[in-house]
């Protein structure tokens, strides 16, 4: 891999803004200062990165996606075009005697995207939630709660409809609450409401 930082002319990149080897940011793009962007990562056209949001390696954020502070995205997350993550949980203007708002007036809360997740365009994140590992979210989804590892959420509000693998394709239930993916034909468990892969699994009971 490159280990080239390439921003397009026309991007802002802020001094104080922190981009990791082998990333391409590209028209439009603006990345706040206090900003933390890993190695080989891909920001798309008109995608904005809001002071101190920190991206981990490999992320890929598409085409006019919103990321507000203070979220974190991990290694190898997929945002797909125009997502907006927000961080008011009680948005207003002005406060209750008409005075516009200033940054005291309201705590920020971001939203966690774990390892490997994808989400999907026009979807929304309200403020605090969290994605999990190698989760799928659907296009134009609002998600309002917490979605667990590898679970496929979709709709309005955001509702559980199925598993994905690390492959992102929906897995086939093969009985006794085992799932395999039909890509790699790795197989994963479900347990109280929550899948993990099988081969994690082998690993612990033969430490």
């Amino acid at each position: 891999m490159t280990t080239e930082v390439r921003v397009h002319p026309s991007a802002q990149v802020e001094d104080g803004a922190l981009v990791g080897a082998g990333t391409t940011v590209w028209q439009l793009a603006h990345i706040r200062e206090g900003a933390r962007v890993g190695v080989g990562c891909t920001i798309g056209r008109g995608v904005y990165i809001d002071a101190g949001v920190v991206l981990g390696d490999r992320v890929k954020v598409q085409n006019y996606a919103l990321v507000y502070a203070p979220a974190r995205l991990e290694d190898g997350v997929f945002v797909g075009p125009a997502v907006v993550f927000t961080n008011d949980l009680y948005p207003r203007a002005v406060n209750a005697d008409g005075t516009s708002k200033t940054a005291a007036d309201w705590e920020a809360v971001g939203a966690t995207l774990r390892e490997g997740c994808a989400v999907g365009a026009r979807s929304v994140l309200v403020p605090g939630v969290t994605v999990g590992r190698w989760a799928m979210v659907a296009a134009g989804a609002v998600v309002t709660h917490d979605v667990p590892d590898f679970a496929l959420v979709a709709g309005l509000p955001a509702r559980q409809r199925g598993w994905v693998g690390r492959a992102g394709r929906p897995l086939e239930a093969v009985g006794a609450g085992r799932f395999r993916c039909p890509i790699g034909r790795e197989e994963y468990l479900e347990e109280s409401g929550h899948l993990r892969e099988a081969g994690a699994e082998r690993q612990e009971n033969h430490r």
